[in-house]
Formats: C-alpha cells, structure tokens, sequence
C-alpha cells in the first residue's frame, strides 16, 4: 500500500486461514448484501484519494473494502465469509468489493499489490489493511477491534 496507504499510519494484521466460493454480485448496502465499486463509488462512497490528500472516510458506517480477482483462489476463499459477515453485522458495516482486474486505475493509485487485501475503515480514524485470506474469527475480531462493532 505504498502511494496513499502508507501514510496513514496502518496496522498490519495477521495473515491466516480459508475458505471457499465465488462472490455474489449484488448492489445494495444496507440490506445486508456486498455492495461492488468502482473507481467513482470509490471516490464517492470511501475515499476520494483525487481531492484529499488526508485520509477522510466518506461513509457514515464502519466499512471493510476487499480488494480481489476472480481468478485469486485466497481471494475465493474469504469472499463467502465477508457475505456472511454482511448480513450478521446488517445495518452496522458495509463490506464494499472493489475487482482489481476491472479497477485497474483504484488499484494502482491505492497501491494494491497482493491479493485479497482488505481494508478495515473505521468511521473516525485511520483505516487498516490485512493481506490474504483470513479466517471468520480473525474478520469478527477486526470488526470489534478496529471497526469498533460488538
């Protein structure tokens, strides 16, 4: 995450675990469901990186961005868990998708470099990012820890 992301001062977390499936595409947010973005939502809904140079989060509710590829397996293998995760922590986060192959332009300006990559973004404070696919109990931890969700 070097561009933008290493500035913000961002905790690694710990890299473990897996699980296996090919992401849902649907576009809703609050019901519930994994909400794909594009360079533009990007800007609009999480970060406009073209404007500030500060970090200032968009959205008005924690939020997990999972940076993938349809043809990374680690990726794969997290993406079912985030959907669960949505639909447990309804109306309290919102787990955005962002495909890298699609997204090329996000990507490099963000400085992804390894997938999946999955970025924790509190309401106030500085993001955090995770690479690979971590198990359900590691993403719950990181939603109470960093999100600040019970």
């Amino acid at each position: 995450m070097k561009k933008l992301l290493s500035g913000l001062a961002i905790v690694m977390l710990t890299v473990l675990g897996s699980r296996a499936a090919d992401p849902v595409k649907t576009t809703t947010g609050t019901t519930g469901s994994v909400v794909y973005l594009t360079n533009e939502t990007f800007k609009q809904q999480v970060f406009n990186y073209e404007i500030n140079k500060e970090w200032k989060y968009a959205g008005t509710l924690p939020a997990i961005v999972d940076f993938y590829a349809d043809w990374c397996g680690p990726c794969r293998m997290v993406s079912p868990v985030l959907e669960e995760l949505a639909k447990e922590y309804q109306g309290r986060i919102i787990v955005y998708k962002v495909d890298t192959q699609k997204e090329r332009l996000l990507s490099q300006n963000l400085g992804i470099q390894s997938l999946p990559t999955l970025l924790f973004i509190p309401v106030t404070g500085k993001p955090q990012v995770a690479m690979g696919a971590l198990p359900k109990e590691m993403l719950v931890k990181a939603i109470q820890e960093v999100l600040l969700v019970k």
